[in-house]
């Protein structure tokens, strides 16, 4: 059934790349409608398509139509598909990106075609997006050398997309958490926090002034030499947490270029490692991720908590839908610990827009009460998210007015 038409007519096309195309394949007739959403067996009652209407069928029934030619193809295509190829360019000539990125993802998951990203000539037609990246990263040890290099500018160019769009915001909200998280009681003009100076001398109100004399300056701090806050991004590689590993290098990359934040990314399943050293470009980050296995949640808190140099200055992000492999209770005691010493513990059960996530809501709780807070959190977020940490705010209080669920 051709399921992406109703939704493609139905709506209006916000980008302005494909209007002209879009108004020109919009269904003049109900019937038309129908068949659309239909597909080719609907032709006897509700009348065949013609023109381009007829080609955009044609790329849908493609896909969502058992007995079409692509759809025949689901193994044995040899050293190239230059039909599945060809299908990949028309998708893009006929629908939003949006569009593109469903359909993609539909035929990864109907047609078998993950073995086509191996070649260097599909992924020059593919739309790239999250999904694909986190596709690519999971091939990665099995990408033939003939491909790598296409893959690589595939997975440059999302992260790219993703840097334009998230690096100011991240960048923004860290930085002007750091300047208001210390406080200088001595600070020149430019330097004065206004509104906590006003509050601090609220009883020397003048009433005939109509004034406040302020006795006490409440300043921003002066920049530090050396970093204010150490953060740690911990984040399970198991296959269901794939896009949070791809947010989590882009925001990585940002902030270890923030001079005040010594950042340190850490990626593990039953193994930890560090990736730290490779956060000046985040590609480099996704290529040195091996999505799949097992997960030791516990080993990588402790691998963590051996390198924090200064426990209260600290926010380590454990970014995992909490399906422990290792030892449970280890776990809760070196999490209590942390919490104890200083640390500011946050679990994301996963840094995404994809909705609700399946996690493992028995340990999610036992967290929480331990004082480490879990919940999704989306990329849009993610930036104030780690303001608030740094700003020491009651995270758990701040998801609740973000509208975020908190394991409790």
């Amino acid at each position: 059934m051709n399921q992406i038409a109703n939704t493609d007519t139905d709506t209006d096309t916000d980008t302005d790349e494909l209007q002209e195309v879009t108004e020109e394949l919009q269904p003049t007739t109900r019937m038309q409608r129908w068949r659309m959403v239909l597909g080719s067996p609907a032709d006897a009652s509700c009348g065949g398509v013609t023109g381009r209407l007829q080609e955009m069928d044609q790329t849908l029934a493609a896909l969502y139509e058992e007995d079409s030619k692509l759809s025949s193809r689901k193994g044995g295509r040899g050293n190239s598909s230059p039909s599945v190829s060809r299908w990949l360019g028309d998708i893009r000539k006929y629908f939003p990106s949006q569009v593109v990125q469903v359909m993609q993802r539909d035929a990864m998951e109907r047609l078998n075609l993950r073995e086509l990203l191996l070649q260097p000539e599909m992924l020059e037609n593919v739309q790239p997006d999250v999904h694909l990246v986190a596709d690519l990263i999971s091939l990665g040890s099995v990408i033939p050398q003939n491909t790598k290099a296409t893959a690589r500018l595939v997975v440059r160019k999302v992260v790219d997309e993703l840097m334009k769009k998230l690096e100011e915001p991240m960048r923004s909200a860290v930085s002007g958490a750091l300047d208001r998280s210390q406080r200088n009681r001595r600070p020149r003009h430019a330097e004065i926090d206004w509104n906590r100076t006003i509050r601090a001398n609220l009883r020397h109100w003048q009433p005939d002034y109509q004034t406040i004399v302020p006795e006490t300056l409440i300043g921003y701090g002066r920049k530090a030499r050396r970093p204010q806050r150490e953060v740690i991004l911990c984040i399970d590689q198991s296959g269901s947490m794939a896009n949070s590993v791809v947010y989590s290098s882009i925001f990585g990359a940002v902030m270890a270029s923030l001079p005040a934040v010594a950042t340190k990314l850490v990626v593990f399943d039953t193994a930890v490692v560090d990736l730290t050293e490779k956060l000046d470009d985040p590609v480099d980050v996704l290529f040195g991720v091996q999505l799949g296995g097992g997960t030791d949640i516990n080993g990588a808190v402790g691998y963590c908590q051996s390198i924090i140099s200064e426990p209260r200055n600290s926010i380590l992000v454990l970014i995992s839908d909490l399906y422990e492999g290792g030892v449970e209770s280890g776990l809760l005691r070196r999490a209590n610990e942390l919490v104890e010493s200083g640390v500011q513990f946050i679990t994301l059960l996963a840094l995404s827009d994809e909705g609700a996530p399946a996690y493992d809501a028995d340990l999610a709780a036992k967290l929480a009460a331990l004082g480490v807070p879990s919940f999704a959190c989306t990329p849009d977020a993610f930036p104030q998210l780690m303001a608030a940490a740094i700003r020491r705010d009651d995270v758990a209080a701040w998801a609740a007015t973000q509208g975020f669920k908190t394991s409790k």
